[in-house]
């Protein structure tokens, strides 16, 4: 099926350009530079080279082969005919060092490259990587809202590998959303461009966090040199994630942010560059800088405002177990009216409404961020690691394992006889590090902490396992068969009724 399906498309596509453009044809697709230097190339025509075909229902894979097939064959050519003519009078002489590409000439060439893939493939078509046709759902959207320009970006690469030319057996899917200010020029680039840098990082093999550090770094140092020739002045936050089959890395530079759902409740993956981070003020003040409230601390682009505006990105990775629900990426046109806790409830919502279908999901988020007063830029996508139709059902279970995982539950009764202090109910994110048998004289201290208030126990165990190693969910209930005032005394005496519980979680 995906095989005549390409044979189809690469049929229209020759249709379509029956011939090589000519040197006046005009480009069907506009390039996003007027001129670019020779590390600029690849970002650029992959760029354009996915927008001409995705815009005319090409199969992911097959534009993702495409595109990897025809900039390898483009940056073989001798390109010095389209190198952009000099002068000496507008440009500083350290600019002279630098050469510059005419932008719609290369393009054209690169489409030509393009169709020479498409007549070879005619002939042989070469077939899908199984990986390819295995990639997760995908949900987005994005609105200007009341600003008077859009000038957030986002980036979906289902297909990283393929589109990059990676065949180190590692599948993996790249996400990205990036929020400019003072113009789209950054966000832009960073759109066009950090994955390019990435898939070139010899750490992305073994270290994808290390590789993502340098990469944002290099990206910006790319940046200020576009900056400074087209005397531009915007920047950009951004986060980026990709996705392997076993691991999800996450790098980010300022307050756009992603989140992990897993079975319903949200993980943490990072901490966004706020006013509110202590080591983003103390970083800056320590430079001799001082706290002006931007909207964000980390971006690329801003440059007159370095050092103080820091292009180190933070990394976090975070191995996967096969039950994510899904991976969420926005900007803070998003969370700053919408809460990280809040978002598998509106998910959820989502998906009744649509019966369990995932495509309009981020539609309804961005009209629930609008509708709670949101007025910046907002850009909303979210990565289905499961079918969203099964995000519904509310399983207790595993029942595409049973029947080796059972729901078959056991029972157990005991007869009180008035000398019990209280009961004690919690999860495996408790007791996967605290032993029962320690359990009594760490509610005795809560105890002696307190002056015998019950109230708080709970909490103090919740702490005491979170430092004891636990990074699950814990859930801990306690309900007091006798008031905790007399469990200090050491009382021996009958059991009055029972007093009442206290409860926490994180």
């Amino acid at each position: 099926m995906e095989q005549d399906d390409a044979g189809k498309f690469l049929e229209r596509f020759l249709e379509e350009f029956p011939n090589p453009l000519g040197t006046e044809d005009p480009l069907p697709v506009s390039p996003v530079s007027r001129k670019v230097t020779m590390q600029e190339v690849k970002g650029e025509s992959l760029d354009l080279g996915l927008r001409l075909l995705s815009a005319r229902n090409a199969p992911s894979w097959l534009g993702a082969a495409m595109c990897n097939a025809a900039v390898t064959e483009l940056l073989k050519d001798d390109l010095s005919p389209h190198y952009f003519p000099q002068d000496p009078e507008q440009q500083p002489e350290v600019e002279q060092e630098v050469v510059m590409l005419q932008s719609e000439p290369l393009q054209r060439l690169f489409i030509n490259k393009l169709r020479e893939v498409c007549l070879a493939w005619q002939k042989q078509l070469p077939s899908p990587e199984s990986s390819s046709l295995q990639t997760h759902s995908c949900s987005v959207h994005a609105i200007r809202n009341t600003r008077r320009k859009m000038e957030d970006r986002h980036l979906i690469l289902k297909e990283f590998n393929q589109l990059l030319g990676l065949q180190d057996g590692v599948d993996r899917e790249y996400y990205a959303v990036f929020d400019g200010h003072g113009g789209v020029d950054a966000a832009t680039y960073a759109a066009t461009h950090l994955h390019i840098v990435l898939s070139q990082q010899e750490a992305l093999k073994s270290d994808a966090a290390t590789a993502f550090k340098s990469t944002f770094t290099q990206t910006d140092d790319m940046f200020k040199i576009k900056a400074k020739r087209e005397r531009l002045r915007s920047g950009s936050t951004g986060v980026a994630v990709l996705l392997t089959s076993d691991r999800l890395t996450v790098s980010w530079l300022g307050d756009s942010q992603a989140m992990l759902v897993r079975q319903g409740e949200p993980v943490t993956l990072m901490d966004p560059h706020k006013p509110e981070r202590e080591d983003e003020k103390k970083r800056i003040e320590d430079l001799g800088g001082c706290i002006a409230f931007m909207g964000c601390w980390r971006v690329n682009g801003d440059f007159d405002q370095k050092p103080y505006v820091s292009n180190e990105a933070d990394c976090s990775s975070i191995q996967l177990n096969g039950h994510e629900d899904y991976i969420l990426l926005a900007c803070d046109g998003f969370f700053d009216v919408v809460r990280p806790g809040d978002v598998p409830e509106l998910v959820l919502e989502a998906l009744r409404e649509t019966g369990g279908s995932g495509d309009d999901v981020a539609q309804t988020l961005v009209a629930h961020a609008k509708a709670a007063g949101s007025s910046d830029n907002i850009t909303v996508l979210l990565v289905f690691l499961k079918d969203p139709q099964r995000l519904l059902t509310h399983e207790t279970s595993d029942f595409d394992q049973k029947p080796y995982v059972s729901n078959e539950a056991d029972c157990s009764s005991i007869q009180l006889n008035g000398h019990e202090d209280y009961i004690l109910l919690a999860c495996d994110g408790f007791f996967d590090v605290v032993r029962p048998g320690d359990v009594p004289e760490l509610v005795l201290e809560a105890l002696r902490e307190t002056g015998g208030s019950g109230d708080d126990v709970a909490q103090t165990l919740v702490a005491h396992a979170k430092a004891a190693g636990s990074s699950d969910n814990i859930t801990v209930l306690l309900v007091f068969l006798k008031d905790p005032q007399r469990l200090l005394t050491h009382e021996t005496s009958s059991r009055a009724e029972p007093e009442g519980a206290t409860a926490a979680g994180i």
